[in-house]
């Protein structure tokens, strides 16, 4: 599989809730960055599902090139 659109060459500070279930785009074409809004039907990817232990801020890949996705690796700094 592909790397998605990039979208962003920064991590997207996110807020979460533990417990919760979230769903990062991994095509980089939703209007919900970083979020999954369904975009992704007619492409070859899916969202990357995660869910939290605890209330806290992540960093969510904008660029689509991280190694550790849904989560920022500094990648985009050598971009």
């Amino acid at each position: 599989m592909s790397q998605g659109h990039m979208e962003s060459k920064q991590p997207y500070p996110v807020d979460v809730v533990a417990g919760k279930t979230y769903y990062w785009c991994a095509c980089g074409l939703s209007k919900k960055q970083p979020l999954c809004d369904g975009t992704h039907k007619d492409t070859e990817f899916s969202p990357v599902t995660f869910t939290p232990e605890k209330d806290k801020t992540v960093y969510l890949c904008g660029c689509r090139q991280s190694k550790k996705a849904p989560f920022c690796d500094g990648t985009h700094n050598s971009l």
